[in-house]
């Protein structure tokens, strides 16, 4: 018997979403009935996106968000469960990088990347968790979903991005704690950490001689699409997935296991 994932009822906050993996996530789950949450600086782009999803029957909300601000992140958690209802499912996907060597980083390239890729993706999980917590009290029986975007880099070290591999390998971490602290009110963590994925944000990059030589040293000699981790993103929003928790799963095409 197949197993078709349905969302009606569920609210999913996608943090990042407006551009990249966060724009295809917040699709793919209202695609299959869940009201999202579309959550970045840029809320000129989730207002185009909102439109996007309401055009194809889905329903959304925009609300603004910066990961590296403290009373930012408690204010747009506050304003996603005013506007839409209590968070069910988060994806906790903002993220940044710089390309440089570890001895030409600045005090401004490490916070930059960490402030956003490990500080605001705890605190983003930490504000929606303590809520679940909450409602978990009440309604024992109550599951909730925390996906966290990870990296391939954050399982092997990869050249002139060290700052980034160390920011996802806290971000793997990070999820192995959650679940096991959070468990026992019913919410589940868990980390994708995606391969080379081809977005607009990196196109121009891959269409270079060194992101075509990047793409000869995979396996396969080819990017990922963000369609490609459809699948997984729908297992671990789930309630079929309650078995599932503080998984670190590589959708690499194969990279981590050269």
């Amino acid at each position: 018997m197949g197993t078709e994932f349905n969302f009606e009822g569920k609210i999913a906050l996608v943090t990042g979403a407006s551009s990249g993996l966060g724009n295809r996530f917040a699709k793919v789950l209202a695609q299959n009935g869940a009201q999202v949450v579309l959550a970045s600086r840029r809320t000129e782009r989730l207002k185009e996106l909102r439109a996007e999803i309401e055009a194809d029957g889905g329903a959304a909300h925009v609300v603004s968000l910066d990961v590296t601000d403290y009373a930012s992140i408690k204010a747009a958690i506050a304003h996603a469960e005013t506007e839409a209802g209590p968070i069910d499912i988060l994806v906790n996907n903002s993220g940044v990088s710089t390309t440089q060597r570890l001895v030409d980083v600045t005090p401004e390239d490490y916070a930059y990347v960490m402030d956003t890729n490990q500080r605001g993706a705890f605190f983003v999980a930490q504000e929606a968790a303590k809520r679940m917590i909450a409602r978990a009290k009440g309604d024992p029986k109550k599951q909730h979903r925390i996906i966290n975007i990870a990296s391939v880099a954050g399982l092997r070290v990869l050249p002139q991005i060290g700052i980034y591999c160390m920011s996802k390998a806290a971000v793997v971490h990070m999820t192995k704690s959650m679940a096991v602290e959070w468990g026992r009110y019913g919410i589940n963590v868990n980390a994708i950490c995606p391969g080379y994925i081809g977005t607009e944000i990196n196109a121009e990059h891959f269409g270079t001689e060194k992101g075509q030589a990047l793409i000869n040293m995979l396996p396969r000699r080819r990017l990922g699409a963000p369609e490609d981790l459809d699948g997984l993103l729908l297992l671990l929003a789930a309630e079929e997935s309650h078995f599932i928790n503080g998984a670190i799963i590589a959708a690499d095409d194969g990279m981590n296991a050269q």
